[in-house]
C-alpha cells in the first residue's frame, strides 16, 4: 500500500513491445501531460481584492493617463506574478508517501500516515497540503507542512473513519498551496493508486454455551490437560498433581483436580447469510439507495459484523473457528494469522441472492448461525444456535 508519487506521472515499465512501439506510446503520453491543465488555481478572499483592486487601477490609468496609476497597477501585476512563481517553485519536485495502519476495521477511526519529501537541491517548500483522493474526490481530511527543507521528510498522519467494510481504492493525491502571499490556491492532482481493505465492525459479544456431543448412550465431553475449565472432581491414583484445586481442597477435605475441556472439542464454524432480495442487490449495484430496503441492507452488513465479532471472541479464547456463508467458506484454524485471513473474507463477503446455498455445517463442530433479524432462519443448515442480528 505504500508507494511514492513524484512530480509529474508515475514511472511506467517498458515492457516487451519493440522499441519504436515504446518511444511512440512515451511520446503520446508526454503529449496528452502537455495538453492536460497541470494546475487548479482558485481566488482566495485576499486575492479576490487584490484582483479587483488592480482591475479597478488599471480602468482609472486608462481613462486619466496618470502615470503614477499605472507605476502601482505595474507593481500589483507584478506582486500577481510572483505569487504564480514562488507557488510554483514551492510544488515542484515533491515526493508523496501514504502509508495506511495494518488493520482498519469498519466504525473505528485511524490514522493514515502522509510522508512528504521535497527533493529539490536548495530550496524549501512551504505551506503545503495534502489530500487524499478516494474515488477521485478528496477526502474531508487534509495534512498540512509548515515548511519542508530541502533534501528532508517531513510526516503527519490524519483520522479518518470508514462507516461500512470493503475495499477502498485510493486514486492519489492533490497537492495545494496558498505559498507565499495567500493571494491564490494552487493545487495539482498527483497519481498513486492503492488499496485499503476494511474489516467489518467488531463489537464486544457472548459466546454461547458449547453445545453438547452425541457420543454413544449420552452426551460427553473428552478432557484433556488444557483447554477451558469444565469442572471439579475427586484425585484420582495417576492424576497430574498440578491440576489439584487447593482451595477446595482444603473446603471439603479431600483432594480435588480441576478439568479442562480438550482442545480437539473446541471447534466452531460461523455460517453467515449474507443474502438479499434481488430487487435491492440490483438497486445497490446501481448506486442507489431505497429508503424502504436500506434496513435490509442494514441488517445484512450487522450480521457480518456479529460474524466477525464473534469469530473474535471465539478464537482470543483458542478455540478453532471456520467460516460458511453464501457463496464463501473458510476451513477450521486458530490464531491470529487466521483470524486475519477470517476477517478479510468477511470484508470483501459479496451480497447475494438466497437462491445461492449456505455451506452444510458439520455436526461435529458447535455451529453458530448468524441472520438479520429482519428475516427468518428457515430453509436455512442445521444450527445449534440461532443468533438474530
Amino acid at each position: 500500500m505504500e508507494g511514492v508519487v513524484r512530480d509529474g506521472a508515475s514511472d511506467r515499465a517498458s515492457g516487451l513491445g519493440p522499441r519504436a512501439s515504446a518511444s511512440k506510446q512515451t511520446l503520446w503520453h508526454r503529449l496528452m501531460r502537455r495538453l492536460r491543465p497541470p494546475r487548479r488555481l482558485s481566488f482566495t478572499r485576499e486575492g479576490r481584492w487584490l484582483t479587483f483592486l488592480a482591475l479597478a487601477i488599471g480602468v482609472a490609468a486608462i481613462n486619466t493617463g496618470n502615470n503614477l496609476l499605472y507605476l502601482i497597477l505595474a507593481w500589483l501585476l507584478s506582486f500577481i506574478i510572483a505569487s504564480g512563481v514562488l507557488s510554483e517553485v514551492t510544488m515542484r519536485a515533491l515526493a508523496v508517501t501514504r502509508r495506511p495502519p495494518p488493520q482498519v476495521f469498519a466504525g473505528q477511526p485511524f490514522l493514515m500516515e502522509i510522508a512528504v519529501e521535497n527533493q529539490k537541491a536548495g530550496l524549501a517548500s512551504f505551506s503545503i497540503e495534502i489530500e487524499d483522493l478516494l474515488d477521485g474526490r478528496p477526502l474531508d481530511k487534509k495534512c498540512y507542512f509548515l515548511k519542508i527543507p530541502p533534501g528532508r521528510t517531513q510526516r503527519t498522519s490524519y483520522r479518518h473513519t470508514f462507516a461500512r467494510r470493503g475495499l477502498y481504492r485510493f486514486d492519489g493525491f492533490r497537492v495545494a498551496t496558498r505559498f507565499p502571499f495567500t493571494l491564490f490556491r494552487k493545487s495539482k492532482d498527483v497519481e498513486m493508486a492503492s488499496e485499503v481493505l476494511v474489516f467489518p465492525r467488531v463489537i464486544s459479544v457472548t459466546r454461547p454455551p458449547p453445545a453438547p456431543r452425541a457420543r454413544g448412550a449420552g452426551p460427553s465431553h473428552r478432557l484433556g490437560r488444557r483447554g477451558e475449565f469444565f469442572g471439579l472432581r475427586e484425585w484420582k491414583e495417576g492424576d497430574d498433581r498440578r491440576g489439584i484445586h487447593w482451595r477446595s481442597t482444603a473446603r471439603t477435605g479431600r483432594l480435588m483436580v480441576r478439568e479442562h475441556e480438550d482442545e480437539l472439542e473446541r471447534q466452531v464454524t460461523i455460517a453467515v447469510d449474507n443474502s438479499l432480495p434481488q430487487r435491492v442487490i440490483r438497486a445497490l449495484a446501481a448506486g442507489e439507495r431505497l429508503r424502504e430496503d436500506a434496513p435490509l441492507a442494514d441488517a445484512v452488513e450487522r450480521t457480518i459484523s456479529h460474524a466477525a465479532s464473534l469469530a473474535t471472541a471465539y478464537l482470543e479464547a483458542g478455540w478453532a473457528v471456520g467460516l460458511a456463508a453464501r457463496g464463501a467458506r473458510l476451513p477450521l484454524g486458530v490464531g491470529r494469522a487466521h483470524l486475519t485471513r477470517l476477517l478479510r473474507e468477511l470484508a470483501l463477503l459479496p451480497v447475494v441472492t438466497d437462491e445461492t446455498p449456505v455451506a452444510e455445517l458439520d455436526p461435529r463442530h458447535d455451529r453458530i448461525l448468524c441472520v438479520p433479524a429482519e428475516f427468518g432462519a428457515s430453509g436455512r443448515p442445521g444450527a445449534d444456535h440461532v443468533i438474530h442480528c
